[in-house]
């Protein structure tokens, strides 16, 4: 008997696992609050009440440029999202539009609000990001706004291309914050 709980548990584990349910990070009960934000200058990327922390994931990746013979444009990002700080545990990719994809194939797509803010001059904004579109079921699902923060790298180079479309790939690491709304 006991053998057949053991075997229907690890049934289960595969299955979520599989379906990519079973590692990706919900919020703590309780808290709607999301990351601390360096106050004065970042209240501008602060999610509008009624909105509740439904996830909080973890990026690792880069950020895609391309020069134009004048300046260095940016393209998309190319992350993966983890679990944990220690970045194990994949749940997910963050591409262009930009979108973010869990294991399962739910996806958000959404667009960045201004103001951001920039607590660290050598490392890309602070963002919000309201949800534009949703697709399929899971953990993105309803996700009404995102917030990108604890950024590490990722701006443009600061050295000039040297041919017309050159493209150049600035490694990057932040924090995203997904919410939906309470009712």
């Amino acid at each position: 008997m006991r053998f057949i709980i053991v075997k229907q548990f690890i049934g289960l584990a595969v299955l979520l696992a599989v379906f990519g349910l079973a590692s990706i990070p919900a919020a703590q009960a309780g808290d709607n609050n999301g990351p601390d934000l360096p106050s004065p200058g970042c209240d501008s990327i602060q999610v509008p009440a009624g909105n509740r922390l439904a996830s909080h994931v973890y990026a690792r990746g880069v950020q895609k440029y391309r020069w134009n013979g004048a300046t260095w444009v940016f393209v998309a990002p190319d992350a993966t999202l983890f679990a944990d700080a220690g970045f194990h545990g994949q749940v997910g990719i963050h591409y262009a539009g930009p979108t973010w994809e869990s294991n399962s194939g739910s996806m958000v797509k959404a667009s960045a609000l201004i103001p951001r803010c920039a607590p660290d001059p050598t490392a890309i904004p602070w963002l919000l990001l309201q949800t534009t579109s949703t697709n399929g079921p899971g953990i993105f699902s309803s996700i009404t706004f995102i917030q990108r923060v604890n950024t590490t790298g990722g701006l443009a180079p600061s050295t000039p291309g040297t041919m017309l479309d050159e493209s150049r790939d600035v490694p990057y690491t932040a924090e995203y914050y997904f919410y939906r709304a309470e009712n």
